[in-house]
């Protein structure tokens, strides 16, 4: 299973669903070697869409991968949750007063979608984009209010379906764990991006919108870290998976997040029910 790097398995495959945080950074730095394996996947004639759960329109993460050293010219396009969330926020389903729980930063996604961000007591739906600081909070400090806002039967959109994500050497909270604990509580939730269905529809025509024409699901590699999100819903789609091991479940895989430890590695997608083509510490040629 574990594979020296990704020239090993690149004939195979047409496109890469790539995700961002955990493969391409660590949420301050990009990654040795990974902007050079995706030009030389390009190179060799494939085209490569960046899949993140980033709850945020991708308009301006090409700027912060320039940045960390990741040129645009390495991938075709980028699609987020943040897109997909935008698009059902100005389709106006779950109404046009929206309570939000999330930093400032998430804010674009509001913009020309005519949906106002209002107090508690006036929504009609809930937006969780993340902890408004998601360096001190996690779901606990959320448990009291989501109380209130279930006995209302709120619906709670989730732009975010990761738990935790890494930022530099620490894990911190994500959408996916509030909007978790909204639903165990009884909530009503809905998830945009992985590993939930209609973002790997959205990615699909993108890709064939790179190609002139669809690629074949066979032909399409889904290239993530996490077992729950990247490795699951690329199964759930009908497509391989290569599995990353160095990024959010490194501390499983192995003794140091450069040498994963295949029967370390199998353990842990076998733990969650999912399956890849291959695995290695991190995204290289």
């Amino acid at each position: 299973m574990l594979i020296s790097g990704l020239s090993a398995i690149a004939d195979d495959y047409d496109a890469l669903l790539c995700d961002v945080w955990g493969v391409l950074h660590n949420g301050r730095t990009a990654y040795p070697g990974v902007a050079d394996a995706l030009g030389r996947f390009r190179a060799k004639g494939g085209h490569v869409l960046l899949l993140s759960n980033a709850p945020r329109p991708s308009g301006a993460l090409p700027v912060m991968f320039r940045q960390m050293g990741i040129p645009e010219d390495v991938y075709d396009g980028i699609l987020t949750s943040g897109d997909a969330t935008k698009d059902c926020l100005a389709s106006h389903e779950f109404g046009t007063r929206c309570y939000h729980i999330g930093p400032e930063r998430d804010l674009p996604l509001f913009e020309d979608t005519g949906v106002a961000r209002v107090e508690e007591k006036d929504a009609e739906f809930i937006l969780v984009t993340g902890p408004f600081d998601d360096e001190v909070e996690g779901p606990e400090d959320y448990r009291e209010q989501f109380g209130h806002l279930t006995a209302r039967r709120l619906p709670l959109i989730c732009a975010n379906p990761d738990i935790v994500v890494e930022r530099g050497d620490r894990h911190i909270y994500c959408a996916g764990a509030l909007a978790k604990l909204y639903g165990e509580l009884g909530g009503k939730t809905l998830y945009f991006g992985k590993p939930h269905g209609p973002v790997y529809g959205i990615a699909r025509r993108k890709i064939a919108g790179f190609a002139g024409a669809p690629i074949p699901d066979a032909r399409i590699l889904g290239v993530g870290d996490g077992p729950l999100t990247d490795i699951k819903g690329a199964n759930d789609a009908g497509l391989d998976a290569l599995f990353i091991t160095g990024g959010i479940a490194a501390a499983d895989c192995g003794t140091s997040a450069e040498k994963p430890e295949e029967d370390r590695v199998t353990h842990v997608l076998e733990r969650a029910g999912v399956r890849a083509v291959g695995a290695m510490p991190r995204l290289v040629w």
